[in-house]
C-alpha cells in the first residue's frame, strides 16, 4: 500500500500538463475580458437608450414651455387641458420652483400637500446643469409608485418642468440592452477558445517531447531517432531538434573525454612518478598513489587528507609561489621546482601553475635509481660476506674438535652447540634469501586469498608475548576488528612478524609499539607501524630496507638476525602493490609508514 503512494502523488502532479495549464489559465483571462466587455457595452446600451427616452421627455418639456410662455404665464385651468389633449399616455407632469415647492401636478389634485423636491436627484441636477433625469425612483408623493423622471430649468420663469412615465414592465423591457450582441460575443468567444486549444495543444506536445527528452538526458539514457520526427514542423520543433542534436555531440564528446580521463587515470596510477592534481582553491581533484607516499615521508606527520600537504614547513616556497600567482590569469605556464631532503631520501618537487589557476604538483625521488644499481653490486658481496661467517664458525668448531682428541666433554658439547646454533642462523639466512628470490623471480607463482590482516596481526602479538613481556614492551593493535583484501597470507604475515621482531631485537626496552591502519581509499589501505624506541640515525632510514644492511653490524650478529627481515618486508609489500618507507617520529623512536592493495 505505500508504494502506491507516490505513484499516485506522481499521477496527480502531472495530470495537467503545461499545454491544458496554459490553455485554462488564458481561456480564464480571456472570458473575464470578454464578461467585463458585455457587462461594459450592456451597462452602455441601457444608458444610451435611457438617454433617448430622456430626449423625448425633454422635448415634451420644451413644448409644455412654450405653452406656458405664449399664455404669459402660468394658468391652471389651461394647464390642465394642455395636459389632458397634449399628453403622452400614463404621463405624469410636475412644476416645481427652484426652492422645491409644487405648484402643479397632473395625477394628483392634492398636489398643494406634495412635500418639498429640493432633495430630488433630477431637480438638483435641473438646477445645477438645466436637466437631469432619475431611473426607477419611487415617488414619495403617489403611494410608493416607480417612474422614471425628467426635470429641465428654464430660467424666464423660474421653473423647473418635469415629466416621468411610470416604470413598469414595458418601460423596463424598453430600457433593456439588446441581448443579441451578448449572443455574438459568446459565439466568437468559443470559436477563438477551440482555435487556442488547437494551438496549445500543438505547443503542447513539443513541451512534453522536450520534456521527455530532458528526462532522459538526465538518466543518460540514449535518444532515439524517433523523438526527433515527434516534433511538429515549426519553429518550437526546429529549436528542439537543434537542442537534440547539440546534446547528441556533447554526449558524445563527454564520452570521449571520460575515456581519455581513464586513460590518463590508469597512467598516473600506474606512473613512477607522484603527481597530484588541485583547484584554485587547494582542492584535490587526482592524486595518484606515490604522491601520498612521498607527502607521508616529507611531512613530520601522518596526514590524513591530502589538503594538508599545503601545511607541511618543507613546500612552503610552493605555498608561497600559489600565493604571489592568485589572480594572474596569464597563458604562460609558471613553474617552479623545489628540491626536498627528508629522512635520508630526496625529492624533486614541481609545481606548474595553468591558466585557469588550476595547479599540479609532481614528486620524483631521486634517489631510487642510484639505491638500486647499488644495491646490485652489493648484492653479491653481501650474500658471500653473511654466508662466510656461519660456514667460517662451524668450520672452525669443528677443525678443533677434530684436532684435538683428546678435548673435555663440555667443551666439546659448547663446540657443538655452537656449530648447531650457527647452522640454525645458516639455515635462516638461505631461507630468507629463498624466500626474496622467489618474490624476485616468479611472483606470479604465490596464490592469493582472501586475508583478514587484524587476524594476523592478532595471532603475531599472541605469538611474541613472551619476547614482549622480557623486553617489557607494550603493543597497541589500533587495527579495526576485520581489515580484508586479496593476498599472500605467508608475505602478509611475513611483513607483520618482521616488522615487530625487529622492534622486539633492536628499538630496546620499555617502550609502545604501535599498529594503526590511519587511512583507507578505492585501492589501498595506509598502515603505520611505529615505536617508541632509539630510533635510527637519519643517515640509516634510506638504507634500512637493503639486504644484509645493518646499523650496527656487530650488536645486529649477536642477536642473531640474518639481515633479510627489513628487505623482506619491503618485497613483500612491493608484492602487494604498496610503497613503504621508514622515518623518525616527531617524539622518537622509528616509524614505517607502508600500503597495500585491497585487491
Amino acid at each position: 500500500m505505500n508504494k502506491s503512494i507516490p505513484a499516485m502523488t506522481r499521477l496527480s502532479s502531472h495530470f495537467i500538463s503545461f499545454s491544458q495549464k496554459m490553455f485554462f489559465s488564458v481561456i480564464v483571462l480571456f472570458l473575464a475580458f470578454a464578461a467585463c466587455f458585455m457587462l461594459f457595452q450592456y451597462q452602455r446600451e441601457k444608458a444610451y437608450k435611457s438617454e433617448l427616452l430622456n430626449i423625448q421627455l425633454q422635448s415634451y418639456n420644451d413644448q409644455l414651455y412654450d405653452f406656458i410662455y405664449d399664455h404669459k404665464g402660468i394658468n391652471l385651468d389651461s394647464m390642465q387641458n394642455y395636459v389632458a389633449t397634449h399628453m403622452i399616455p400614463n404621463l405624469r407632469v410636475t412644476l416645481i420652483t427652484p426652492s422645491g415647492k409644487v405648484i402643479y401636478d397632473n395625477t394628483d389634485k392634492n398636489w398643494i400637500n406634495f412635500k418639498n423636491h429640493s432633495t430630488r436627484k433630477e431637480v438638483q441636477e435641473a438646477l445645477m446643469y438645466k436637466s437631469g433625469y432619475s431611473i426607477s425612483r419611487r415617488s414619495e408623493s403617489l403611494n410608493g409608485e416607480e417612474y422614471f423622471y425628467s426635470a429641465k430649468y428654464y430660467a424666464p420663469y423660474r421653473l423647473i418642468i418635469r415629466s416621468a412615465l411610470p416604470y413598469n414592465i414595458s418601460l423596463s423591457q424598453y430600457l433593456q440592452a439588446d441581448s443579441n450582441y451578448i449572443w455574438f460575443t459568446i459565439t466568437i468567444s468559443l470559436i477563438l477558445a477551440f482555435f487556442f486549444y488547437r494551438f496549445t495543444h500543438r505547443l503542447g506536445m513539443s513541451i512534453t517531447n522536450l520534456q521527455q527528452f530532458a528526462m532522459k538526458a538526465d538518466r543518460n539514457e540514449p535518444i532515439d531517432t524517433d523523438m526527433l520526427q515527434a516534433f511538429p514542423k515549426n519553429e518550437l520543433g526546429e529549436i528542439s531538434q537543434h537542442i537534440i542534436q547539440i546534446y547528441k555531440r556533447l554526449h558524445r564528446a563527454k564520452e570521449a573525454l571520460y575515456i581519455e580521463r581513464e586513460k590518463l587515470i590508469s597512467h598516473l596510477q600506474t606512473s613512477h612518478e607522484g603527481l597530484g592534481v588541485f583547484t584554485k582553491e587547494h582542492k584535490e581533484i587526482l592524486v595518484n598513489n606515490l604522491f601520498t607516499q612521498y607527502i607521508n615521508n616529507i611531512s613530520d606527520c601522518n596526514l590524513g587528507s591530502t589538503d594538508e600537504i599545503f601545511t607541511i614547513p618543507e613546500l612552503k616556497p610552493i605555498t608561497d609561489f600559489l600565493k604571489r600567482n592568485e589572480g594572474n590569469y596569464s597563458k604562460e605556464e609558471k613553474c617552479l621546482s623545489l628540491h626536498v631532503n627528508k629522512n635520508a631520501r630526496s625529492f624533486q618537487v614541481e609545481c606548474i601553475i595553468f591558466q585557469d589557476l588550476s595547479f599540479e604538483i609532481s614528486i620524483n625521488d631521486v634517489t631510487q635509481e642510484e639505491e638500486q644499481a647499488r644495491l646490485k653490486r652489493q648484492l653479491t658481496q653481501n650474500i658471500a660476506h653473511e654466508l662466510k661467517t656461519p660456514v667460517s664458525s662451524i668450520q672452525g668448531y669443528l677443525e678443533t674438535i677434530i684436532s684435538n682428541p683428546d678435548i673435555p666433554a663440555e667443551s666439546m658439547k659448547m663446540f657443538l652447540q655452537r656449530s648447531y646454533a650457527q647452522s640454525n642462523r645458516l639455515t635462516l639466512l638461505l631461507r630468507d634469501i629463498s624466500v626474496l628470490t622467489r618474490m624476485d623471480e616468479a611472483p606470479g607463482m604465490m596464490e592469493k586469498e582472501r586475508v583478514d590482516i587484524s587476524r594476523i596481526v592478532g595471532s603475531i602479538l599472541n605469538e611474541v608475548a613472551l619476547g614482549l613481556e622480557e623486553k617489557k614492551i607494550r603493543a597497541v593493535n589500533l587495527l579495526p576488528p576485520t581489515l580484508m583484501l586479496t593476498g599472500n597470507n605467508s608475505l602478509l604475515y611475513s611483513i607483520f612478524r618482521n616488522l615487530i621482531d625487529n622492534a622486539i631485537a633492536y628499538a630496546g626496552s620499555n617502550i609502545q609499539i604501535t599498529i594503526n591502519c590511519f587511512r583507507e581509499d578505492e585501492k589501498f589501505y595506509y598502515f603505520s607501524f611505529s615505536d617508541t624506541g632509539i630510533g635510527v640515525p637519519e643517515e640509516h632510514l634510506n638504507r634500512l630496507f637493503e639486504r644484509f644492511y645493518r646499523v650496527d653490524k656487530g650488536r645486529s650478529r649477536k642477536l642473531g638476525g640474518t639481515g633479510l627481515g627489513l628487505a623482506i618486508v619491503k618485497n613483500a609489500v612491493l608484492f602487494h602493490g604498496g610503497i613503504i618507507f621508514a622515518k623518525n617520529a616527531p617524539g622518537g623512536g622509528l616509524e614505517f609508514v607502508f600500503t597495500l592493495q585491497k585487491g
